[in-house]
């Protein structure tokens, strides 16, 4: 059985300090997953090593991709136009991007590919995927027939034609279909059957495919999507940006703290849709200074103001914003969060668990969070829930609370940020394993 750490965090005055954020998650997972089906070599430099990342690299691998780590950050993939038959069950470990992006893709490979993971991401739905696929001529299945992994995909091809599917369960299964799509044999048009959440990240696929010399046309306000048939990705360098979803985490801290801390490697110009917690630090009273390549929070301007917010196209923000809300003078709205329920956790049940512990007034109802502000928390045992962002949305609120937090199960922050811990430590957190 693996083993639970379990951390005390100390409530702080103040942060001071700069971090360099980590590189992003999504751009490493959509980097290499383009790399592995280019044919010849492309370097990915700045890429986050992490659970997740280190599944798509053994399934890439899997699928006949040459991936050498040459050092700390930097891969040299060698990819092939033409997929092998994964020696052995496809496993994703507990990462909804690499099950979601390289299910499409194991269609492309001859034979029989057998994708699974762990026992969370098991229980999530791919049926939307599994559906799209069908409609494009692949024979794909759910072993236990209840659209979750494991899934049998029986490969070779994609005949191709017209697939369509639901825009708001997650960009995901679009960004999986259009990973796959280019190497069909006819093309293929996928048409979204309700608005597309999460935009951003499509955007992202989108920029990785032109990168690699894949076109795509994007039509009627990102509902439908066409894309010519039998093209080849070619090789492309990656720089890696820095990741504004984990950095989203280090600039809270630094505001409930109402501290100085600089957070670099966040590019002014990303396409990341969790650029948007600049925007949202800004609306809530927070001195904030934007460079080139860094964000910089100098502090507050008086008192953390309530805001009424959707973040559809933003769900990993929902957990930071949230703590954000609960120290804030007056009753904050968090719109669209209705998805989280189907995340690592149930993350609305899981924030609704844990920040009522620390004293925090939260309801939920339909696809809405009402949060009415509390001056500081209380000291409480929490628990990650095998989530990496309740984890870490739970260090950030233990340092605003009164006297020592304990959390459990944190070792699932390796998830997506491995050194946020360190990082807190460095910035002047007190942060000790139980």
């Amino acid at each position: 059985m693996k083993r639970l750490t379990d951390i005390v965090v100390k409530k702080v005055n103040r942060l001071n300090g700069t971090v360099k954020a980590p590189p992003s998650k999504s751009y490493t997972h959509r980097a290499l997953i383009a790399a592995a089906l280019s044919e010849g070599t492309s370097n990915i430099e700045n890429a986050l090593i992490c659970d997740d990342t280190l599944a798509t690299v053994n399934a890439c691998s899997m699928l006949g991709a040459e991936i050498h780590q040459t050092k700390e950050g930097t891969f040299e993939v060698r990819g092939h136009s033409k997929l092998v038959t994964p020696p052995d069950v496809v496993n994703c470990k507990d990462s909804a991007s690499t099950m979601r992006f390289l299910t499409p893709v194991c269609a492309l490979a001859d034979g029989i590919s057998v994708l699974t993971g762990g026992d969370s991401l098991r229980r999530r739905p791919m049926n939307p995927a599994l559906t799209a696929l069908r409609q494009l001529g692949v024979q794909c299945y759910s072993t236990r027939g209840n659209g979750c992994p494991p899934l049998v995909m029986f490969g070779g091809k994609i005949p191709g034609g017209k697939t369509c599917l639901r825009g708001d369960i997650s960009s995901q299964f679009v960004s999986g279909l259009l990973f796959a799509a280019p190497m069909a044999e006819k093309d293929v048009d996928i048409v979204l059957s309700t608005p597309l959440v999460s935009k951003p990240y499509v955007k992202m696929t989108l920029k990785v495919l032109q990168e690699h010399g894949v076109h795509v046309k994007v039509q009627s306000g990102y509902g439908k999507f066409h894309v010519p048939s039998q093209q080849k990705y070619k090789p492309h360098d990656h720089a890696i940006e820095g990741d504004y979803s984990s950095a989203a985490f280090l600039l809270a801290a630094a505001t409930i703290t109402d501290s100085h801390v600089k957070v670099e490697n966040l590019a002014r110009n990303s396409v990341q849709g969790d650029r948007a917690i600049v925007d949202l630090l800004t609306k809530m009273n927070v001195q904030v200074n934007i460079g080139e390549d860094f964000v910089e929070v100098h502090g507050l301007n008086g008192e953390l103001k309530p805001v009424n917010v959707d973040l559809r196209d933003n769900p990993d923000l929902v957990p930071v914003c949230a703590v954000l809300c609960c120290l804030a003078a007056g009753k904050s709205v968090i719109r669209s969060v209705k998805r989280l329920r189907f995340k690592e956790s149930d993350r609305i049940a899981a924030l609704l668990s844990e920040l009522t512990k620390l004293g925090a007034k939260i309801n939920a109802s339909n696809d809405v969070l009402e949060i009415e502000g509390v001056p500081e928390f209380h000291a409480a045992q929490l628990d990650s829930h095998g989530d990496h962002r309740i984890a870490m949305a739970c260090v950030v609120a233990a340092l605003r609370t009164r006297g020592r937090t304990v959390i459990r199960g944190v070792e699932c922050i390796n998830k997506s940020y491995p050194k946020f811990l360190r990082d807190i430590v460095h910035l002047g957190g007190e942060i000790v394993e139980r």
